[in-house]
């Protein structure tokens, strides 16, 4: 889908469930993938114990991956020209993420529509786990 400048308004909003029951597999595979093997992701042991928290959790990045996908599963490959985030909350196996994102503005630059977006990412508890925002091009 590649948003049009005619098609879309301020206000306009678009949802998509990016990941359904996380596995520690996923998380896991997600570390092998980005080389990141900080404990906290994969050693349940050093997890709780020493580090105080119920449970291994997902990598800030996966999350912000998850959430780029729905972004470019609305605006269209190849069009955001901007995405930044703040990860709010942990993300622990077994969660369902929903991403949403709300276009803020309509602006031109350089003959080019551009839309600006607010972007959330929330568990299944509605826990915001991700904010941010984006930009992307529109035909």
């Amino acid at each position: 889908m590649t948003l049009q400048a005619n098609n879309v308004k301020v206000g306009d909003t678009f949802s998509e469930e990016v990941c359904c029951n996380l596995s520690r597999t996923q998380i896991v595979q997600y570390a092998g993938a980005s080389g990141d093997y900080n404990p906290l992701h994969s050693d349940e042991v050093y997890t709780t114990e020493k580090a105080g928290y119920p449970s291994v959790f997902a990598h800030g990045m996966l999350t912000m991956g998850m959430t780029g996908k729905m972004l470019t599963n609305y605006v269209g490959d190849g069009r955001l020209t901007r995405f930044g985030v703040r990860f709010t909350s942990q993300v622990f196996p077994g969660a369902t993420l929903t991403a949403t994102a709300t276009i803020t503005a309509i602006h031109e630059e350089n003959g080019t529509h551009i839309a600006e977006l607010d972007v959330v990412t929330t568990d299944e508890a509605g826990t915001k786990v991700l904010t941010g925002q984006a930009a992307a091009r529109l035909d």
